[in-house]
Parts: C-alpha cells; sequence; structure tokens
C-alpha cells in the first residue's frame, strides 16, 4: 500500500509536488451516465485555489485550470477511469534555496527525510496542502453521482483563531469571507488574522461538514463504520488534527440521559448522534466537524536542526497562507463526499 489511494469502490489517487510541473488523479468506480464536465470540477476548485481567503491568503497565483484526460464522452461518465490533471504555473522554487537543508519546524520534512531518505525541499513536495487540488477534483465528481440520489453536503467555517460563530447559517456561506457559517462573526475573525499576520504568526480553526439526505443504512461494520470512514478521510488532510461527529468531543461531558436520542413515531427528537449510530447512517442530518491547526510556515524566528543535526535558528520566507481557512474548507468538503459516493456504491452492491 503506498497510501496514495482512497476508498473502495469508488477509488481516487491522486498524483504530483507543490514545485512539480502539475497535480492531478485518476478516480476509478465512478459509475458510467454521471453529467460531468471541466467546468462541474473548476467551480469546486476555484474555490480551494491560492489567493482565496482575503486578508488570510497566500500571495501565489494559481489558475488550477483542470483538464479532463479520460473517462468522459458527450458530457457524461463511460464508467472507465477518470482521468485529470491541474498544471502548476506559478511556483517560486528559489523561495525554499536558503532551508533545502534545514528541517522546519511544524512540517513533515523530518518524516519524509525518515521515512525516504530524499525529500523534495520545494513547498514540502508531496506532503504540500497543493496535493489537495486532487482531492477537491475528486469530489467534485462524488458530488455528481450524490446529487443523483438527492444527497447533498455543505461546509462552512465555524470557529478562527479561537472566536466562535454564533449561527449555522450554511447557505449563506459560500458568498462570505472564511466561507463563514456566520455574517456577524467576520469583522471579528478579519480583525484577528490582520493582528496575528502583523506578529508574523498564524492561525487555526473549526469547519463544520454537514450532509442533507443521506439515507439510513449507509456504512460498513465493524472496521468500516460511516464515523470511522469519516474521522479517516478527514484525518488524511495535513492540517487537521481532531474530528468529532455530532455532540463529538462534549459527549464525554454529558449524561446518558443527555446524550442520548429520543426517537418517536414521527422520528427523533435531537441528534446529538450526528446522524451515525453504530457506524451505520440513522438517515438524519450528518454533522462532522473537524479541527484544523495554525499553519506552520510563520515570520518569526524559529529553532531546528539541519539533515547533518546541527543547531540552527530560521525564519520561514514564501508565500503562505496565514490560516488554512478558508483554502481548506473544500478540501474538508471533498472528502465527506468521496466517503459517502464509496459508502452509497458499497450499499448499492447489497441490492438495497
Amino acid at each position: 500500500m503506498s497510501g496514495n489511494t482512497f476508498g473502495t469502490l469508488f477509488r481516487l489517487t491522486s498524483f504530483g509536488e507543490s514545485h512539480g510541473k502539475a497535480v492531478g488523479g485518476v478516480l476509478d468506480g465512478c459509475p458510467p451516465g454521471i453529467l460531468l464536465s471541466e467546468a462541474i470540477i473548476q467551480e469546486e476548485l476555484d474555490r480551494r485555489k491560492p489567493g482565496q481567503g482575503g486578508v488570510a491568503a497566500t500571495a501565489r497565483q494559481e489558475p488550477d485550470a483542470v483538464r479532463l484526460l479520460s473517462g468522459v464522452f458527450e458530457g457524461v461518465t463511460t464508467g472507465t477511469p477518470i482521468g485529470f490533471v491541474v498544471e502548476n504555473q506559478d511556483q517560486r522554487s528559489r523561495d525554499y534555496s536558503q532551508i533545502m537543508d534545514v528541517y522546519r519546524p511544524g512540517h513533515a520534512d523530518l518524516t519524509y527525510d525518515a521515512k525516504y531518505g530524499v525529500r523534495d525541499y520545494r513547498g514540502g513536495g508531496r506532503s504540500s496542502a497543493r496535493e489537495t487540488v486532487s482531492r477537491v477534483a475528486g469530489g467534485a465528481i462524488a458530488q455528481e453521482l450524490l446529487r443523483a440520489s438527492n444527497i447533498f453536503v455543505q461546509a462552512a467555517t465555524v470557529e478562527l483563531g479561537g472566536i466562535p460563530a454564533c449561527a449555522r447559517d450554511f447557505g449563506g456561506a459560500l458568498a462570505r469571507p472564511f466561507f463563514s457559517a456566520d455574517a456577524e462573526v467576520v469583522a471579528a475573525w478579519e480583525d484577528r488574522v490582520r493582528q496575528v499576520k502583523a506578529e508574523g504568526d498564524t492561525l487555526g480553526g473549526v469547519v463544520e461538514i454537514r450532509a442533507l439526505g443521506v439515507p439510513a443504512g449507509l456504512g460498513e461494520p465493524v472496521f468500516d463504520k460511516l464515523d470511522a470512514r469519516l474521522a479517516y478521510a478527514l484525518m488524511g488532510v495535513g492540517a487537521v488534527k481532531g474530528v468529532d461527529i455530532g455532540a463529538g468531543f462534549a459527549a464525554a461531558r454529558l449524561l446518558g440521559s443527555e446524550n442520548n436520542d429520543p426517537i418517536t413515531p414521527d422520528g427523533f427528537l435531537s441528534n446529538h448522534a450526528g446522524g451515525i449510530l453504530g457506524g451505520i447512517a440513522s438517515g438524519q442530518e450528518l454533522v462532522v466537524r473537524a479541527f484544523v491547526k495554525p499553519i506552520p510556515s510563520i515570520a518569526r524566528e524559529q529553532q531546528s536542526v539541519n539533515c547533518r543535526g546541527e543547531a540552527v535558528r530560521l525564519t520561514v520566507g514564501g508565500r503562505h497562507d496565514i490560516c488554512a481557512i478558508p483554502r481548506i474548507v473544500p478540501v474538508l468538503k471533498a472528502m465527506v463526499l468521496l466517503v459517502l459516493a464509496d459508502m452509497l456504491l458499497l450499499q448499492r452492491r447489497l441490492g438495497r
């Protein structure tokens, strides 16, 4: 297992590095007859591409124009592998030449060197968030498959820099800075980003993903529970350090009488379970949150070592976001879409 392929029946394999010629992927297992075009994929990629995020954004500019290479004919999928590629256009590898022998704190430099004995120091190579282009493209394909089954996924930022959103207006999130779930908190978030940027530091946050129309029964016990697969998918995104579902971490501090969701002839009275019971979808709204760490590339001097084990002090240059939010929001949405598409196909195998 190389770790570059995700899914069981609906399988995405990604390739490419931050400063290589291109990033891309192959999506295998998509049924035939699903409406698909470059424009459909591009709409999702445009929400992730560099330069998004206003005051929190990197200066790197990439068009992220996708090209479909295979698997689509006359606007529909053919059932064969769907190949796609996005060329890198605005690399500035010279930004990293001064740290080619140094391990950046918080990055995967040291661990990639330990695993392979070689690393691409230009923007982190394969460990770069640039790789997530492939996930968003794959998620866009999954979204079209799920749309045909009336399953819809939304994502929004619910906390940034320790400041939580109060409202949960997912419908308007795409039109707001940071893809915020709450219009009222945006100004406070912008002030927080400016403050931290002036200090040469970075921020983390929390993204919530919700899925409507998920039919009861999705999930593969016992080791491929729906919640286990969602956690695996979201934790596979580099900046994510925690995942919770429904009441999540707060459930550890509740009583059973508080955490249980009463069932009536008309349905559930609450959704502390986040739409999953025993690892299988209950038919309620799916509610998942991902906890995103601060970007490790900071403009402050840090202590580290070089590849010879010598102590060094460094300041990371290059062009970096102040926060992975909002660009990580479509990535996390894509991972949930990929899981649900895979689980839907697994369920259809049972004739359900």
